[in-house]
């Protein structure tokens, strides 16, 4: 599995409420994130599992997100599902796989053999439209609707649009602002997107910094050079909060929560050293790992 899927599966496991509710049309009020490692001769970890409570009790969710083509992952749901009804034998468990690769879907939906069916649903995000995302209008929605369709839409104008739209919906809160577009960020990667994604970025930069007052930006010269050096500086104060958030949240899923030195190391870190540490947890199997890797 590449760095890029694991990175990629660890974001979207962030918005699994929302991935259920929007893309597999489940009706949930929330949810309860499972243990996902099983053991039989060999270790595996399923993506995602989730309890997910409805009006009347509820059930397991597992997904499954898929980065490439698999003519194996038949066998890996089933095994799985196998695995996790052991745990859960009382309670339903629905499956789904959730592709979001750049080639083409071309994996089988289960198993069919003499005596034997076995299937579960295979969402595309290729099939999916990004007007339809785009109108739900929720921060989620648009991070995940940079993998979806853009039609006859050029890849500029809608990405002008998401960056510009996530903004509104943020606010002033610069924190969740960056917290949403590093997700974005992640999964553009899968698109081909991530040049595209930080131009868009630095224009709005830009455009904020245009809009503001003239008295604000100074009328002369020296003023004007040292309100620039403020906003440049209190957007890289920006970048690294969003960058330290998003790094909490991948450690506290695979680690469990932080000790408080360990959430003080990461708030006075720089920006090289956080994009280090979130490259490093890919393959860390420990907090000192984590820290020690270069």
């Amino acid at each position: 599995m590449s760095k890029k899927d694991i990175v990629s599966k660890e974001a979207l496991k962030m918005i699994a409420v929302d991935i259920a509710r929007i893309l597999f049309k489940l009706k949930v009020n929330d949810a309860e994130l499972l243990e996902t490692e099983y053991q039989r001769i060999e270790e595996r970890r399923a993506d995602l599992v989730a309890r997910m409570y409805v009006e009347e009790g509820g059930y397991i969710l597992h997904i499954e997100i898929q980065n490439q083509n698999d003519p194996g992952m038949p066998l890996r749901m089933l095994r799985y599902g196998t695995d996790i009804l052991s745990h859960y034998p009382d309670e339903e468990l629905r499956q789904y796989l959730l592709y979001i690769g750049k080639a083409p879907l071309n994996m089988a939906d289960g198993i069919e053999q003499p005596g034997h069916s076995y299937h579960y649903p295979i969402i595309d995000m290729h099939n999916i439209d990004c007007q339809q995302m785009i109108e739900l209008d929720t921060p989620d929605a648009l991070v995940l609707a940079i993998l979806c369709d853009f039609g006859d839409k050029p890849k500029e104008e809608v990405l002008h649009y998401l960056v510009t739209r996530l903004d509104q919906l943020t606010g002033e809160n610069e924190a969740e602002f960056r917290n949403y577009f590093s997700m974005m960020e992640i999964l553009s990667t899968n698109r081909d997107l991530e040049k595209l994604l930080k131009e868009e970025e630095k224009m709005l930069s830009q455009v904020k910094l245009s809009e503001l007052p003239s008295y604000e930006i100074g009328m002369e010269a020296g003023m004007q050079q040292g309100m620039q050096q403020g906003m440049q500086q209190g957007m890289q104060q920006g970048m690294q909060q969003g960058e330290v958030t998003l790094l909490v949240r991948l450690i506290e899923k695979k680690f469990g929560p932080l000790e408080p030195q360990t959430t003080q190391k990461l708030e006075t870190a720089t920006i090289e050293q956080l994009e280090q540490w979130a490259s490093n947890i890919l393959e860390a199997n420990t907090l000192e790992e984590l820290f020690a890797r270069h």
